[in-house]
Parts: structure tokens; sequence; C-alpha cells
């Protein structure tokens, strides 16, 4: 019963890791980044403020340390310490905030990124679950309550660069490093969920198929962090220009152009795999969601590019690319299985 539950839980956390990087990317496409200043609290607040007005300052109101107030729409300022407020302004109560430049409460901003911080608070619950019951998995394989203990700390350590990436003003290294560690908690995730199933499809090992498929894997993964640059290229194009999608991508950056012809090697790789496991018979099913995902991809990445970025073709694009990625991770993992088969007969 308890080895049931644990393969339910680390579904239901895989399909919850997904949803924060589906928020993550719904807050770049929107530029919601900053959308709450600080951290873990947005604007001083558990609940976020929904209009400008609550952010005025106010005579006889208690406010604690932190709390935020836009004043006279000039500029953002902290509450130094816990006080209440007498019936006029007193600066020295109050610190200009100085970590950003803009002095305008955006709520939607505010809003995306807040539901996106609380899609990964809760993301948190049901790997702390699943890692309790790991340990059922102790004399089965000791991998199990390990990688479910050290996905704890990759959650931990995610919150911790969600505070950094805010602290430093969405610093472009510390963002893409954000997506990286969002991936790898997904391969942690997805090896407990394959390691302790009770029962394998019958496949075959084919060691060519195995080799190819790590370097699609590496591939996916050098895009993912190539798509992150040209994301901020597309940011600080949106800070000149402002939101004239057509002229975005007018004069590109080189990882634009290494992203895009890069893309035909993904593609060409995925689809050779799915020729030899075709041809091959060697069983791996999933290997046509990894065509549909590649597909989808370069479908997606075409939209942006010569139609000036539909709606939400963003967030898909990034989505697909992560979803793919651990497909592709998966595949390996019964590959790697089947191999360790083979060498123990």
């Amino acid at each position: 019963m308890q080895l049931n539950n644990f393969i339910k839980i680390s579904q239901i956390s895989l399909i919850l890791v997904y949803l924060v990087i589906l928020a993550g990317s719904l807050v770049r496409m929107t530029g919601s980044g900053m959308g709450c200043p600080d951290w873990p609290k947005c604007f001083g607040y558990y609940i976020p403020p929904t209009k400008s007005i609550q952010l005025e300052f106010k005579s006889n109101h208690s406010y604690e340390e932190g709390m935020m107030i836009l004043k006279d729409q000039e500029a953002f300022l902290v509450a130094k310490s816990d006080f209440k407020s007498g019936k006029e302004f007193n600066a020295s109560n109050w610190d200009v905030y100085t970590k950003h430049d803009y002095t305008t409460y955006d709520p939607v901003h505010t809003w995306v990124e807040y539901i996106n911080r609380l899609i990964g608070a809760f993301s948190g619950i049901p790997i702390l679950i699943f890692t309790v019951l790991s340990f059922w998995y102790w004399k089965k394989n000791k991998w199990i309550p390990i990688l479910s203990v050290l996905t704890v700390f990759g959650m931990g350590f995610q919150a911790w660069l969600g505070k950094t990436v805010v602290d430093s003003n969405l610093a472009p290294y510390k963002i893409t490093i954000h997506m990286v560690m969002a991936l790898l908690i997904v391969a942690f995730i997805l090896y407990l969920i394959f390691a302790s199933k009770t029962s394998y499809k019958p496949q075959k090992y084919h060691k060519l198929f195995f080799s190819i498929l790590i370097f699609a894997i590496i591939l996916s993964l050098v895009q993912i962090i190539l798509g992150t640059q040209v994301r901020q290229f597309i940011d600080e194009q949106t800070k000149l220009i402002g939101y004239q999608k057509t002229l975005w991508l007018e004069s590109p950056d080189l990882n634009f152009y290494i992203h895009r012809s890069t893309s035909i090697l993904v593609l060409a790789l995925n689809g050779y795999l799915w020729h030899l496991n075709r041809s091959k018979l060697l069983g791996f099913t999933k290997i046509k969601l990894v065509i549909y995902c590649v597909i989808l991809e370069v479908f997606t990445g075409i939209l942006m590019y010569y139609f000036d970025f539909p709606f939400l073709s963003q967030p898909l694009h990034l989505v697909l690319a992560s979803i793919l990625f651990g497909i592709q991770c998966y595949i390996l993992l019964e590959c790697a299985y089947k191999k360790r088969q083979n060498e123990q007969a």
C-alpha cells in the first residue's frame, strides 16, 4: 500500500514541478519577474495588494518591518521596523527601495509572480510526503530514499535561487541556473517513479540507440540553456523598444542562430532514434512522444519568429522542451535497465 502511494505521490509531484516550469515561463513572458520585489513576501505582505491604492501611505496604520509603500508615485519605500504611523508621513521610518528603478505597481505582474511562488511552495508538499514514504524502499533500493532526500534539498535550493534571482534584479545567469535546477529535479523524480515500479515492459538494449540517446538528452539541455539566452535578448530588446514584437528579432545575436540551427540536429537525432527503435524492434514506445514534442517545438519556434510571438507561444515552447527532456530521460532509464539486465545475464 505504501509503495503504491509513493508512486502516485511522485507522479503528482512531477506534474506540479512541470506546472512550476509553466508558471515560470508565464512570468518571463509577461515580464513579471519583479512583480514581487521582495522574497518570500510580496511588498512585505504574505498576500500581495490587488490595487495600487493599497500601497499608499496610511495614517494611524500599523506597519511591520519590510512592508512597502509607493510614495507620491515617485519611489517605493520600505518600513525600517515595526511601527504605527501618525497623522503625518515621517520619512525617518522608511528606507528608499533601491533594488530596482521602476515606480509603478502592476497588479497583473504582481499576481502572476505571486501565483508562480504559490505553485512552487505547494509542489514541495507531495515531495516531502514521498520522501517519508521512500524509506520503505531502503532494503530494496537505497537510491530511492537517497534521491528523495536530495530532491527535497533541490527544492530548497530552488527556493533560495528564486530569492537570489529577485535580489539580483533578474540576473540572466541566475535565471538559467534556476531553469536547469528545475530540470534536474524532474530527472530525480522520474528516476524515483521508474525505480519504484514492480514490472517493466519487454524492451531490448541497443548500444547505438543508447549512445545517441545520451547525446540527444545533452543536446536538449543545451538547447534549453540557449533558449534562455535568446529570451534574455528579447527581454533586453523589450526594455529598449517596448512591445514592438516585429522588431525583437530584427537583428538577433549569435545565440539565436545557434539555437535555431541546432534545432535541425535535434530533429534529425530524435528522428534517427525513432527509426532505430522501429527497425530493430526495441520496444521503446515513448519515442513517439519524443517525436511529437520535437515537431511541436519546431512549430512553436516558427510561430514565434515568423508570426511575431503569438500569445502563449513562448511558454508552450519552453514547457514542450522540458517535457521532451523528461521523456528522453525516462527512455534512458528504460534503456539503462535493459543494459544492466544483459550484463547480469
